[in-house]
């Protein structure tokens, strides 16, 4: 039977959590290849799609990490997870931030505009 994995409530979403889960690259890959899935998705055909380059407890980590600091929602099922971005329950506590993050594109430290520039 179906069961989803502890999160936390709305109410205790704490931002500096929120952004520090968010801060580290395979995160912020993994969040923004659910952010652009519209419908949950099984951790590891998601995994399969993302090739992180990281170890299997690695990537577990860092889907506990999303989950416990509220960004995402996991439900097991028997070895399964099924994931998906908690957009609503974001939307209602910090309006924007994900569309901020996660919706832009990823920057280069400016490195592309210069090389527009230059051309």
């Amino acid at each position: 039977m179906p069961r989803t994995l502890p999160e936390p409530s709305v109410d205790s979403f704490d931002l500096t959590v929120i952004l520090s889960a968010l801060a580290d690259p395979g995160r912020r890959t993994l969040m923004r290849a659910l952010y652009d899935s519209v419908d949950p998705i099984d951790c590891a055909i998601l995994v399969a799609r993302v090739d992180l380059g990281l170890s299997n407890p690695t990537i577990s980590h860092h889907y506990r990490v999303l989950r416990e600091a509220g960004l995402t929602r996991t439900v097991a099922d028997g070895r399964k997870r099924v994931v998906r971005v908690r957009r609503d329950d974001m939307e209602y506590r910090f309006p924007g931030l994900l569309q901020a993050i996660l919706g832009a594109p990823e920057r280069d430290g400016g490195q592309a505009e210069a090389r527009e520039e230059r051309v």
